[in-house]
């Protein structure tokens, strides 16, 4: 009996046992099922990430040229590093010895990594790194498991701080902005490492400069090294753009600028910054623009520093600002075109007529610039004399609405058009304006300061540039522009840009011609800017300024046509804190006209100079006195 109940209960314990064992190969049955089958894909696409990598290959960006097809932003080729994931990572010590290989912190390789985490993407640690850095992480290859060295197209500026404005920058796509792009876009080539413009013409025309990015499909060893590669997809590079930009004349201005800030620097003028405009009055197009101070885009292209990154955000003098198209300031003397052209065509002054200069005007305390007292002059005189006490005058006969409605008419309040971002429209100062801002009446003194271009009004240099084409066109306004053609991918032209009139100034022939003639005296012996153009075979229509400014020292303008009987260019330039016109910003603009004319500042031939600026030389002005 006893042996009769151990054997029950052995075979009871055999029983519990074979349950258990069947319970657990149930369980791997299930468990194998969800692998292999539920879960199977996920597992397998696991697997082949930690064996195959794409690396990423960048798209060479479309080209910048000038208009004489001469480049201006284009690509060259550079070594890059970069990080491909593995699941074991990056150890201190590794990201430790690249860092001191790469001369940078090991934070700001940490920095890069944690901005780009989550899966298997290859992360670009650096760009454009020098030859022995190459040679020494090759040659230590072994010891950094998952860096791989690559060459890859970057963008590059080969004139540096050259038109950066207006050029931009541009920069990798960061992980937020490449989620919202796939939401906008599921459809989009934009994806891990893609560049894309960031500012100025490279962002405006991103999708046009941008090409379509390949990659290579490698396998991958467990320290995350390519080991084979499985197949390739070929990059489609981006598309060209040509502008109107002329490359001579535009290091010309950028050179003139330079030059003039750091000579009154010298006199301790503080000259904080400068715009410059050239265009062709008879149809818009944009030969040269600087504004300053600028920055190197070549930083933003190789990955900027913490340290470049603070030099220009510490700049008060906002070098990442447009000045020629986002720059206000207050127009100063060259708004007495405006002025002049009201009081002429509404008959309230004769281009004969005298009017006494005691120094002040005669109603209100209202004194010229310098406290001079030019006694009886005319129209003529007081233009090309630039003097307030007339204006004044003229002011206060016209009275601020017409000097409003005239303004308008000049395309002053207003945007010129010009396809680039950033632009502002400026102000006019009106009775309307001040109720608005301070809920205060208007005085009659407003009157006269808005006469001479003080008051409230506001303008961009490039309005100023439309202005001034105006005058010399005889009256026809363009819009600006700056892209003249988009390529297609071949090289044939897509879009082909040219002039667009957007209107005509509602203004008399008989009253432009005397403000032209003003215009012109401005640059003979007498004028304003007479000393200038002394001895020069081209005759110069021109208008001196300087303009009040509440916050520092006056700013400096300059405007100018040429030739005067036959205008092909108009250059304006505003020198912020540079005191008188003629001495700040004038000197500029003559620089520029002399590149243009292929002259030295002096007036005689440059025998060096054969740029041709796409114009014809103009001939000896035998007329000029």
């Amino acid at each position: 009996m006893l042996e009769a109940l151990y054997k029950k209960h052995k075979k009871g314990r055999l029983d519990i046992f074979i349950y258990i064992v069947a319970v657990v190969f149930i369980i791997l049955i299930v468990r194998l099922f969800f692998l292999q089958v539920v879960d199977g894909n996920y597992y397998h696409s696991k697997a082949e990430g930690n064996r195959l990598r794409v690396m990423p290959i960048t798209a060479a960006r479309g080209i910048m040229y000038d208009r004489n097809g001469q480049i201006l932003v284009g690509s060259r080729p550079a070594y890059t590093v970069s990080l491909v994931p593995t699941e074991k990572g990056i150890s201190n010590e590794e990201l430790t010895t690249l860092a001191k290989m790469l001369k940078v912190t090991p934070d700001t390789l940490q920095k890069k990594i944690d901005a780009h985490k989550g899966g298997y993407e290859p992360i670009r640690l650096a760009t454009d790194i020098p030859m022995d850095a190459v040679t020494t992480i090759e040659e230590h290859q072994n010891e950094l498991p998952g860096i791989a060295i690559d060459v890859e197209p970057l963008r590059y500026y080969p004139y540096n701080t050259m038109a950066s404005q207006l050029f931009g920058y541009v920069g990798e796509v960061s992980e937020e902005e490449l989620k919202k792009i796939r939401e906008e876009d599921p459809e989009t080539t934009v994806g891990p490492g893609t560049i894309l413009g960031r500012a100025g013409l490279e962002k405006l025309y991103d999708n046009v400069l941008r090409g379509i990015d390949g990659g290579r499909q490698v396998e991958v060893d467990a320290a995350g090294r390519p080991v084979e590669e499985i197949g390739r997809k070929n990059t489609v590079p981006g598309r060209d753009i040509h502008l109107t930009l002329d490359l001579p004349l535009q290091e010309a201005a950028e050179k003139a600028v330079a030059n003039q800030l750091a000579t009154l620097h010298a006199e301790g003028i503080p000259a904080t910054g400068a715009a410059v405009i050239a265009l062709d009055p008879n149809t818009g197009a944009v030969l040269a623009m600087v504004s300053a101070p600028e920055f190197n885009p070549n930083w933003f292209a190789r990955g900027i520093t913490e340290k470049q990154w603070k030099e220009l955000n510490d700049n008060k003098n906002h070098p990442f600002e447009n000045k020629v198209i986002a720059g206000e300031y207050p127009p100063g003397s060259p708004f007495k075109i405006v002025t002049g052209s009201a009081a002429l065509e509404l008959k309230k002054v004769t281009p004969d007529e005298m009017i006494f200069d005691s120094g002040r005007h005669w109603l209100i305390d209202k004194r010229n610039a310098a406290g001079e007292a030019l006694g009886w002059i005319n129209f003529n005189t007081a233009l090309a004399k630039s003097d307030n006490v007339y204006f004044y005058e003229m002011g206060r006969r016209v009275g601020i609405e017409q000097l409003d409605h005239f303004a308008q008419l000049f395309g002053l309040g207003q945007k010129t058009g010009i396809q680039l971002a950033g632009e502002a429209s400026g102000n006019l100062a009106s009775p309307a304006y001040k109720r608005k801002m301070f809920d205060q009446d208007w005085y009659l003194g407003e009157t006269f300061d808005a006469a001479i271009g003080q008051s409230f009004t506001l303008v961009t240099p490039i309005q100023m540039a439309v202005l001034m084409s105006e005058v010399a066109n005889g009256g026809i306004r363009y819009r600006p522009y700056v892209v003249s053609r988009i390529d297609n991918r071949d090289g044939t032209p897509n879009e082909i840009f040219g002039p667009k009139q957007l209107g005509s100034l509602q203004v008399s022939k008989s009253v432009m011609d005397i403000i032209r003639q003003g215009l012109h005296d401005v640059t003979e012996e007498g004028g304003t800017a007479g000393a200038l153009f002394k001895g020069w075979p081209v005759s110069i229509a021109g208008k001196t300024g300087t303009a009040e400014n509440v916050s520092g020292r006056d700013h400096g303008w300059f405007l100018a046509y040429a030739p005067f009987d036959k205008p092909q260019i108009v250059v304006v330039a505003v020198v912020q804190e540079g005191s008188f016109g003629a001495g700040s910003a004038g000197p500029i603009v003559r620089d520029v006209l002399a590149e243009y004319f292929h002259l030295h500042p002096d007036g005689t031939p440059d025998a060096n100079n054969k740029n041709v600026h796409g114009q014809q030389a103009p001939t000896v002005d035998t007329n000029k006195q």
